[in-house]
């Protein structure tokens, strides 16, 4: 058969499988709770397979795998390992447990409600709120990224055709079913995406003579430095560890990663959740970018466009002479590494707007609070709202390339969501003496570097490119680490200088990292 005829069997039973799955986990969201926590009973499979799918979409798969891969050769691999062990590992021991324990104790359902709670300010959340609405939806608009190019190598069909039928199946199963309908789908599409990484690396090296003869073509490749793209760092290691940072610390502070962590069952699902996320990232995102760093060995004309290399195009292009159905497996891997990122972001951006603004709007009416009915009507409504607009957003992009403004916004989106997030949740998990005027500065000033960094890549804001301020402007991912670093230096510098909350207010929300629990003797032998 086909690769056409195969990849269209594949995607049916694919299909059919997340629709059931959306139809069965009806039952667990009969509340908001259930909705969007799933009850905060997750096992340690399903929430790592969600951390580890909604981490690693599309865009990492066939547009970073290939843009970095080429830059940096093998050193990419790196980038990968980073994913793991800062992005996955030390996420999870660092924020998982003490997360899951003061969300459940300030009954936070959100990263902006933790913020209200936390610091015991509702502008916080307010502002929270818009950020993650003003920052997520174009963030969700880039998962759409990369499957053209895949689509048009076994599909005659229109790319808006695809993004139209990816987010009605998305949205189909959130709505019905969603966290945990999310969650199981997330361990199915890991598997997928785990079975079909490791067969086209196979497949891809096995074409180029196997892994040896592969890396030596790389090491001959000519350039400034010999074997330069064979090499440990690659040919410019000051820009990968910047890749790493972004790709990896910015992690610990987007809401849809971090609301995993709300929803896991108990200690023992922290602990083997921790291993199986660790070993799925090494696996998915070690071997996305292990792939990637072979690009060049695949140069062609067909990668250009009016002499501009098309980072998109690069990892398509290594598959063009494989087996139809590995071809069909890459498939099904990208369209599921992107719905399962979709369905995370699109389920955290509704509950956040529904829970954390709608609803406090109404019980400032006579009407009063909003009914569990009406929570759970408002927030399918607005998961369809958001999977609408983020189809619309990456269709508009694709037809109308003058439209630079969405592009840019994407790059962006990530820089601006950790730079404001990651440094006021962590010291709000770990330090009482956070303040609040640190997080609201913190905000301005991780959502105000990426804005500048806007504004300078739209051609509005001139920035020299020599000195300390040119290099931090340089792109996207160089003010995101900054953003994130400098927020991490930020927060407790002005808490020194700013206001704290009253005593027995942090004592009380501290109290539940002090409760006493018993355990068996195999977790502690007890004594002094």
């Amino acid at each position: 058969m086909g690769t056409t005829v195969i990849t269209s069997i594949m995607l049916v039973i694919f299909f059919a499988v997340m629709i059931s799955v959306g139809l069965y986990c009806r039952k667990h969201s009969t509340n908001v709770d259930g909705f969007v926590l799933g009850g905060r009973s997750v096992g340690p499979w399903l929430t790592a397979f969600a951390y580890g799918t909604s981490y690693f979409s599309a865009v990492i798969f066939v547009g970073y795998a290939g843009q970095f891969g080429w830059a940096f050769g093998m050193a990419s691999t790196w980038i990968g390992l980073g994913n793991a062990f800062i992005g996955s590992l030390l996420a999870w021991v660092i924020l998982g447990r003490r997360t899951r324990v003061m969300t459940q104790h300030l009954e936070s359902k959100t990263m902006p409600d933790f913020f209200e709670k936390r610091y015991m300010s509702k502008g916080l959340k307010i502002a929270a709120s818009f950020i993650v609405f003003i920052f997520l939806i174009p963030y969700t608009a880039s998962l759409y990224n990369g499957l053209s190019s895949l689509f048009e190598t076994t599909f005659n069909v229109p790319y808006w055709v695809v993004i139209l039928v990816m987010a009605v199946l998305t949205g189909v199963y959130v709505v019905f079913g969603g966290y945990m309908a999310t969650a199981i789908n997330d361990f199915i599409q890991g598997i997928i995406m785990l079975v079909g990484i490791v067969a086209v690396i196979g497949s891809v090296l096995a074409n180029k003579g196997g892994f040896m003869e592969a890396y030596n073509s790389l090491a001959s490749i000519p350039s400034e430095t010999p074997g330069t793209f064979a090499s440990f760092l690659g040919p410019n290691p000051v820009f990968l560890l910047i890749v790493v940072l972004l790709t990896s610390l910015g992690t610990w502070g987007l809401p849809q990663m971090v609301g995993k962590f709300y929803s896991i069952k108990n200690e023992d699902s922290i602990r083997k959740g921790t291993i199986i996320s660790t070993i799925f990232a090494i696996i998915v995102a070690g071997g996305c970018y292990f792939l990637g760093g072979f690009g060049r060995l695949f140069d062609s004309e067909a990668l250009y466009v009016n002499g501009k290399l098309m980072n998109d195009r690069i990892v398509p292009s290594m598959l063009q002479n494989l087996e139809p159905i590995i071809v069909a497996v890459v498939i099904v891997l990208v369209l599921a590494a992107s719905m399962s990122t979709l369905s995370s972001l699109v389920l955290t951006s509704s509950s956040t707007l529904t829970l954390d603004v709608i609803s406090p709007a109404c019980e400032k009416k006579k009407s009063g609070s909003m009914t569990e009915k009406k929570k759970l009507l408002t927030l399918r409504i607005f998961i369809v709202f958001f999977i609408a607009v983020s189809a619309a957003i990456a269709i508009i992009k694709d037809m109308f390339p003058g439209f630079t403004f969405i592009a840019q916004m994407m790059g962006v989106s990530w820089g601006a969501l950790a730079g404001a997030f990651l440094a006021p949740f962590i010291y709000g998990l770990y330090w009482k003496g956070t303040t609040k005027i640190a997080v609201a500065t913190c905000f301005v000033f991780g959502t105000g570097i990426e804005i500048i960094q806007l504004l300078k890549d739209f051609g509005v804001l001139a920035i020299a490119p020599d000195g300390f301020v040119g290099f931090v402007f340089t792109n996207s991912l160089y003010s995101g680490v900054f953003a994130m670093v400098g927020g991490l230096i930020l927060v407790p510098i002005v808490s020194l200088f700013t206001k704290k909350l009253e005593k027995k207010d942090l004592d009380s929300m501290f109290s539940c990292y002090n409760k006493k629990v018993t355990v068996d003797v195999t977790d502690s032998l007890g004594g002094k």
